[in-house]
């Protein structure tokens, strides 16, 4: 009884040690701080302060979820002037992700970003010169990341369920972040080439090329080869609205399919080996294909880590992410892919990297 006792503070202290992580926010204006805001409703985490210049866009956010006025904060550094929050989560443009960084490394906050990582490479290496100078986590957050089928696809991979990987194929995408209604104040940035880098290639192409970095051990690719379309130029004019990513890597090769133009929702990965193929074809469903033998749906074990876990382990130091999706190295070369990608659209020639 004893035992059972001391086993159940333990799990309860587990549990609170992840409920009472505290959190500062960067931005209010990308939609998936929805996300983290229910999770906030459900008290799985704590706010401590948001920085969000736009008076009007704080107050929505007020207003919806009961948040006091001394929550906000003209800036993350106004912010961290006043609080010390175990991470900062940066829901704002791609482009500002470097100076939230910025601000948070000093003073030795980690960062937790949505995804990519950065709209450039010089970008990217500016975050990892502070990631070592301050000794401080730069974390990415993708929905597909958290998809028990990718976990499974991986380990049934790293296993030699198919034997050696020759191909992977990723679709995601949608009818348009207009179409399905995103909000906007994130439509304003979202659509802009300078803010997000690009269109579909950036916004869909990255988890693309998450997965497929992250089957490949984080090796470095060595070539890149797209196509970028720009079909809804009254919807979308200043940006891309389909990409299709053709990624070489020794003995493997990536298609990254990413679009604002199809009928439906899909976020999927396929995985070609010598001797098998799986398909997750969404965060619950994946099959199994050997030789002439017939589809096979699998079991997937269940898969309970989200973003906010993940990352109390991680600042706990019981994850090491240096080899997960979420993690720096993979990341890194995720924005390699994407700026060889659109340079390799303009030029119209495969990029060596």
């Amino acid at each position: 009884m004893k035992h059972t006792v001391a086993f159940l503070l333990v799990a309860l202290f587990i549990t609170t040690a992840h409920a009472q992580l505290r959190v500062g926010v960067a931005g209010l204006n990308h939609d998936h701080v929805y996300g983290l805001m229910e999770q906030y409703k459900k008290g799985k985490v704590i706010i401590v302060g948001i920085a969000e210049p736009d008076t009007a866009l704080a107050g929505k956010w007020k207003r919806r979820y009961g948040l006091a006025d001394n929550l906000f904060y003209p800036s993350v550094a106004t912010m961290l002037a006043n609080v010390k929050p175990d991470a900062v989560l940066a829901y704002n443009p791609i482009e500002e992700h470097l100076s939230v960084v910025e601000a948070c490394a000093p003073q030795g906050v980690s960062v937790m970003v949505e995804k990519p990582l950065a709209v450039s490479v010089a970008q990217a290496d500016k975050i990892e010169s502070l990631v070592k100078q301050y000794h401080i986590h730069v974390l990415v957050n993708y929905e597909t990341t958290w998809y028990p089928t990718n976990q499974q696809v991986y380990t049934l991979a790293k296993n030699g369920e198919v034997g050696q990987v020759r191909k992977m194929v990723a679709h995601d995408g949608h009818q348009g972040p207009k179409e399905i209604g995103c909000s906007q104040d994130f439509l304003k940035w979202l659509t802009d080439p300078v803010k997000n880098g690009g269109g579909a290639v950036v916004d869909f192409g990255c988890y693309g090329a998450n997965l497929m970095t992250w089957m490949m051990g984080n090796q470095k690719p060595l070539a890149v080869t797209a196509v970028l379309k720009h079909y809804k130029p009254d919807v979308y004019p200043k940006v891309d609205d389909d990409a299709t990513i053709m990624v070489e890597w020794p003995g493997a090769v990536g298609l990254i399919e990413g679009s604002w133009n199809w009928p439906f929702s899909i976020k999927d990965w396929e995985v070609f080996g010598d001797k098998g193929y799986l398909h997750a074809m969404n965060n619950h469903e994946l099959q199994e294909r050997k030789g002439d033998g017939g589809y096979k749906d699998q079991d997937v074990p269940a898969y309970t880590v989200d973003n906010l876990t993940y990352l109390a382990d991680v600042l706990s130091g019981k994850i090491n992410p240096d080899n997960d999706l979420s993690g720096l190295p993979n990341n890194l070369i995720v924005v390699r892919i994407l700026e060889a990608a659109k340079r390799s659209a303009k030029e119209g020639k495969r990029i060596e990297l």
